[in-house]
């Protein structure tokens, strides 16, 4: 018995050895005798609590009237300023920008970036109720305001967004695209911070919507799941740095359900609808309607009469066996 936990104990100290001679051979993947960086559970419940105040009444347990709003609203706003202060003197600490500033001035700077996040939330709340309000109009299985803000996982990842675009805006590091991975996970939606989306957006299932770094969408726009606004491929990433890599969507376009559009070059014009699965890399004019041609389909039966079966389809679909 001795023995055998002598040799547990070996291999584990083995074990222990290699994991360390891993973090000496590839080093660029450790953050040892580093600062300390933010944790995403941290600012996964940091989330929760801006999203507490921009929906109130919603993601809290306690009831909120006229008398207690007020002390909620002040609560829960200046848990915020600590805690946001908190991640984003961490998030600043690994910026090059910052490195080397005096403790004292990285802690001013995320103060600042906290306060002007919570000065913000007005006008985030604005965009929200154009965008639950696009959901409630564009989604005839909707029902309320409600089951959209609480439900639907195109609105929780807008609300996030327009959260995370503020701090990207302002050159927070780290922060923000922690903020677009979490509601990634959350949502099937991946947004990145740097995206610029207008007015009521809406995103209908949404399960696989990509949506790049510099995409620009205009206002009233309408995206269905599995859409992809997308950068063509680069060589290297200095290569796609301070350019536009990701298409414009302009005004009023609807997009279906696994279309794939690419390119910084690339606009879709104001009104215009492209359908689903179609592939884009090159600009269309507005008021432009884009669909792939009719798949030719083809039918057979499990006894083999292949004639029967296609016959069959084509009458039912008003054709005549041996046109085209």
């Amino acid at each position: 018995m001795v023995l055998a936990v002598n040799d547990h104990e070996r291999r584990l100290a083995s074990v222990v050895e290699g994991v360390l001679e891993s973090y000496r051979d590839h080093g660029n993947i450790n953050h040892i005798d580093g600062n300390n960086l933010p944790a995403r559970s941290e600012v996964s419940e940091l989330l929760d609590d801006v999203l507490s105040i921009v929906f109130p009444g919603y993601f809290n347990y306690e009831p909120l009237d006229d008398l207690t709003v007020r002390y909620f609203v002040g609560a829960r706003c200046a848990r915020i300023l600590r805690r946001l202060e908190q991640v984003v003197t961490r998030s600043l600490a690994v910026d090059c920008s910052h490195a080397g500033r005096p403790a004292d001035e990285t802690g001013e700077a995320a103060h600042e970036h906290a306060l002007d996040l919570l000065q913000a939330i007005p006008s985030i709340r604005a965009a929200l109720a154009a965008d639950v309000q696009a959901a409630l109009a564009g989604d005839p299985a909707a029902c309320s305001d409600a089951e959209i803000i609480m439900s639907y996982p195109g609105v929780t990842a807008i609300a996030g967004h327009r959260i995370a675009h503020h701090l990207y805006c302002r050159r927070v590091p780290l922060l923000p695209r922690m903020i677009a991975e979490i509601l990634h996970s959350r949502t099937g939606i991946d947004i990145h911070p740097g995206a610029t989306i207008g007015r009521s957006f809406f995103i209908d299932h949404g399960t696989g919507v990509v949506i790049g770094e510099t995409s620009i969408i205009g206002n009233r726009v309408k995206l269905y799941q599995g859409v992809t606004l997308g950068a063509l491929s680069v060589k290297s990433r200095e290569a796609g740095r301070r350019v536009q890599r990701h298409p414009t969507i302009e005004d009023d376009v609807t997009v279906y359900a696994g279309a794939t559009i690419l390119g910084g070059d690339t606009v879709i014009g104001r009104g215009s609808t492209i359908g689903g699965n179609v592939w884009l890399t090159r600009s269309v004019p507005p008021g432009t309607t884009v669909v792939l041609d009719t798949p030719s389909l083809r039918f057979f039966a499990l006894n083999g009469d292949k004639n029967g079966i296609e016959k069959h389809a084509l009458e039912k679909n008003g054709d005549k066996p041996g046109t085209s």
